[in-house]
């Protein structure tokens, strides 16, 4: 019931929504009777999701849900798509920037091209999106802007560079926008999972023998379920949290590590490299 009244009736912009987490995001959101306004970058999945939501759904406590082409690595039509998502209803109360895309490699093997097209979709995107729609927000004095973001805006992973200095710039972003729309009544929250996994695949047991970094960073990546975050994402709106940090103990401590003792993380990633780097991979 707090749910549903923290969200009936809102204007919700969901990015990227015809992901795993975005389409769970929809679900709950659209139960709860919130008024959907969801983008993504392939019209044809975008309709699938929306026959889905409707299907389900009772439509005497629901509403249509907007669809709006959108690709945030695209810069230079966010400002246009703003406007149109502007005018499904006339004003926006949540935005979720939910877009994300990732890379893996070592750093001198990623072309800087591809380091662009990774902060274009990460960084530059969401941000973009959010200050065409702050300003509704700011003379309306209420709205509500949540970053799902990643474990990589607090510390960085070897073979992904680019995407975790694109996860850290976000976040600082967002932290300090926070400060600045504050005496607006405009709430900005971050939710950092781990890694978000499919909806049926698990971590798998793999060949981890018995070393310190090995079972550091298997614990770090552990994913966590799409409609695990999509119901954090719904709390954080409905409790006005500023920061949601989605992790089992290890992560957590390896956050605190790299904080209070980085010498020892640093020891600890390169070792891991190192080991990694030695072993011939298969295919």
């Amino acid at each position: 019931m707090w749910s549903k009244s923290a969200v009936q009736n809102k204007v919700v912009v969901i990015t990227d929504a015809i992901s795993g987490l975005g389409k769970e995001c929809a679900r709950v959101f659209h139960t709860g009777g919130a008024r959907l306004v969801l983008c993504g970058k392939n019209w044809e999945r975008l309709e699938i999701l929306y026959d889905a939501l409707i299907s389900v759904a009772d439509p005497s406590k629901t509403f249509t849900p907007k669809l709006v082409l959108l690709d945030l690595s695209d810069i230079s039509c966010v400002q246009d798509v703003a406007k149109e998502v502007l005018d499904c209803y006339g004003c926006v109360d949540i935005l979720i920037n939910n877009a994300s895309m990732n890379i893996r490699g070592p750093a001198h093997k990623i072309s800087l091209e591809l380091d662009k097209k990774i902060m274009d979709a990460n960084y530059f995107g969401p941000i973009t999106l959010t200050k065409a729609l702050l300003p509704d927000m700011i003379s309306r004095r209420t709205g509500q802007i949540v970053l799902v973001n990643n474990i990589q805006g607090k510390l960085g992973i070897p073979f992904r560079t680019a995407y975790a200095a694109s996860k850290h710039a976000a976040l600082g972003f967002f932290d300090c926008l926070r400060a600045e729309v504050e005496e607006y009544n405009v709430v900005v929250s971050t939710v950092s999972p781990t890694f978000i996994r499919s909806y049926r695949v698990d971590p798998g047991q793999g060949n981890w023998e018995a070393s310190i970094w090995k079972f550091f960073f298997r614990k770090l990546t552990y994913g966590v379920h799409p409609v695990d975050v999509a119901e954090e994402v719904m709390r954080t709106v409905r409790r006005k949290k500023q920061e949601v940090f989605m992790a089992n103990p290890i992560p957590k401590a390896a956050v605190y590590l790299r904080t209070f003792f980085p010498e020892l993380f640093f020891a600890v990633v390169a070792c891991g490299v190192k080991e990694k780097l030695s072993v011939p991979e298969e295919g």
